[in-house]
């Protein structure tokens, strides 16, 4: 008889270019650490990558229901990407919950790792199963691979003392480690990452641990996956990266803009979905000049931040879309007091509590008249998460420069999202030195609080308390020069036209033009987050031997100075955008072109498939008329 032990055979490695993973299950599962952690296994082994966080509003939707299904998307290459993917690959389902809800968006044929533990008969009624697809066929189109998640989670920690339940916690770490050695990721920044989490508390973190490593362990000795997959670094220029969501690159954007200017920043801000993660990051962030208030209400907030502005800090106030309609009129007063101040909008689904977890682009229009009176306001949007930190500095410079509130329009996609971010050189950024207005000698004329630069037609930015620049603010009409209160209707029509031509003067780069054969017909422009899709969409396009342009817009209000050229040298213009077509109103008012709109409202960003799609049918239209 031959004692010999079995050892399973190991895995084939086979070597892939790109993956989409969707992590899926309640809300409690824990999905969103586990994308975190796998996304940031994935960035230290140098792919490129972006995520696709999505999750309930509800603060916690009834266990193992539709509603309360929570994902995390996470796409990653040996090459540039893009997006977070227009599809999965694989399929994490934690319940049947999560695989009802995901897999109308799988293609037949990719992969669902199934936790076989949660498709009880209680579980499959919660969501109309009759029987379990796992057992009754309905998944023979796709590679199914049922493991019980739970039960190996719960037998690897049976002599950590704890209860069934407590165990049963740990089972998105069992899965983590079981995808990380499915797609050979690292360990040791995971480990490190719940030493510092549960340092406190070494039975939970000794747990953890122990699920992590078994999940790994079953991967590799299990006959249930044949094949495990690397994908290679992405080429990247040399430097020190991280990989960062939106809503902290544009809190450290904003922080490097008050280093570079040498002021302190103050933010006012109410906790709101999906900007409160700006507060959030801020608010541990004291050591660098940063101060944060978490005011009552919205209406506090920005007069906090507006009252910081005046005192000669930079004010910075963040809120999604309907915050923001409650700031118009404290947004109003910082245009006419003509100080600078820098607003937030992380947009999200509306109208009034809308969609709070889903993103939308929808605030466009609000930004750009969303206040009584002209009520002028520069308008900034970045294109990807990492961008957020360059757009936030862009704001501040513009918010310093010309004395002027600036709206930041993120969205909720741009501020959950992550990617790579390249740490960029301090001496690199703009410098944003501001002189304040100095104190008259004696003899002086008065000092006149709305004389302007006449290169900028900012006025004189001058902090109370400093003796001889006394002067008069409010709401009221200001005179020209002397900021006295004036009801003159020459004055009042004067100030209306200085203050939006100092915003018409703004200096803001041209539009750049990617059009890769210079003879295309079809332009697509953009703003805001449909950059990935669009990119992605045209690349696609040209592929399949369509003649396309991009180019993206940063610059909203204004815009930039040959946006007119640009759009008027091509024959058809399409416009995609997640509301119903607010940019594409604005460019057909101000140029004059037949600007086509391609126009959802889902919560969700873009396929590029569909953006592909959309550039096909508007070229296949040229050629007929020709």
């Amino acid at each position: 008889m031959d004692d010999t032990a079995v050892v399973p055979a190991r895995a084939r490695v086979e070597q892939i270019d790109s993956v989409v993973i969707r992590f899926a299950g309640d809300s409690g599962d824990g999905m969103q650490l586990t994308g975190d952690r796998f996304t940031a296994e994935t960035a230290s082994l140098g792919n490129d990558l972006a995520t696709l966080p999505n999750f309930p509003a509800e603060i916690r939707a009834p266990q193992g229901t539709l509603p309360g299904v929570s994902s995390f998307q996470l796409h990653f290459a040996d090459h540039d990407v893009l997006t977070p993917g227009d599809a999965p690959d694989v399929l994490v389902a934690m319940n049947p919950a999560a695989l009802k809800a995901n897999l109308a968006d799988l293609p037949r044929g990719k992969t669902i790792i199934v936790n076989t533990d949660e498709f009880s008969k209680r579980n499959l009624a919660k969501v109309g199963y009759s029987a379990s697809p796992v057992e009754d066929g309905s998944l023979e189109s796709w590679q199914v691979h049922p493991v019980p998640l739970t039960s190996l989670t719960v037998e690897a920690l049976k002599d950590f003392g704890l209860s069934r339940k407590d165990s049963e916690r740990s089972k998105n770490m069992f899965a983590l480690g079981l995808l990380c050695w499915l797609y050979n990721r690292p360990t040791e920044g995971t480990e490190r990452f719940l030493a510092t989490k549960f340092g406190r508390k070494p039975e939970i973190l000794a747990a953890n641990l122990a699920a992590f490593k078994a999940g790994w362990a079953f991967g590799e000795t299990t006959e249930g996956f044949a094949v495990s997959y690397e994908i290679a670094p992405a080429p990247a220029p040399s430097g020190v990266y991280r990989n960062i969501t939106g809503n902290n690159a544009l809190a450290y954007g904003l922080v490097a803009a008050g280093h570079r200017a040498g002021l302190p920043i103050v933010l006012g801000s109410y906790p709101i979905t999906p900007a409160s993660d700006i507060l959030h990051a801020l608010s541990g962030l004291k050591k660098f000049g940063v101060t944060t208030i978490q005011a009552e209400d919205e209406i506090s907030a920005i007069g906090a931040a507006l009252g910081a502005s005046y005192g000669g800090a930079i004010g910075v106030t963040t809120t999604s879309g309907p915050g923001l309609a409650l700031k118009s009129e404290t947004i109003g007063l910082a245009v006419s007091l003509e100080l600078p101040l820098v607003i937030v909008d992380v947009q999200r689904g509306g109208p009034s509590t809308g969609l709070p977890t889903k993103t939308e682009q929808s605030d466009l229009l609000q930004a750009m008249y969303g206040r009584n009176g002209e009520s002028p306001v520069p308008i900034v949007a970045p294109r990807s998460p990492a961008d957020c930190f360059d757009a936030a500095i862009e704001a501040v410079r513009i918010a310093i420069t010309y004395r002027t509130p600036v709206l930041l329009l993120s969205d909720g996609y741009l501020a959950n999202g992550s990617e790579p971010w390249q740490l960029p050189s301090v001496g690199d950024l703009p410098q944003l030195r501001v002189e304040f207005a100095a104190q008259p000698e004696p003899g002086s004329p008065a000092f006149r609080p709305f004389d302007r630069d006449p290169s900028t037609l900012a006025r004189p930015w001058a902090p109370p308390g400093v003796p001889g620049l006394e002067h008069r603010i409010g709401g009221i009409e200001k005179a020209d020069g002397t900021g006295e209160i004036s009801y003159d209707p020459d004055n009042h029509d004067k100030m209306v036209r200085l203050r939006q031509a100092k915003v018409d003067g703004i200096e803001v780069p041209p539009l750049e033009v990617h059009d890769p054969g210079g003879d295309a017909d079809v332009l697509v422009i953009g703003w805001g987050s449909t950059y990935g899709p669009i990119a992605a969409g045209a690349r696609d396009a040209r592929r399949a031997g369509v003649k396309v342009a991009t180019t993206h817009l940063r610059h909203l209000n204004p815009f930039p100075a040959n946006t007119g050229d640009v759009l008027k040298r091509y024959r058809r213009v399409l416009i995609p955008e997640m509301n119903l077509g607010q940019l594409a109103l604005l460019l057909r008012a101000r140029y004059l072109v037949d600007a086509r709109g391609y126009n959802q409202v889902r919560g969700l960003p873009f396929s590029s498939a569909e953006i592909a799609t959309a550039i096909t049918s508007l070229a296949t239209e040229i050629e007929e008329v020709d």
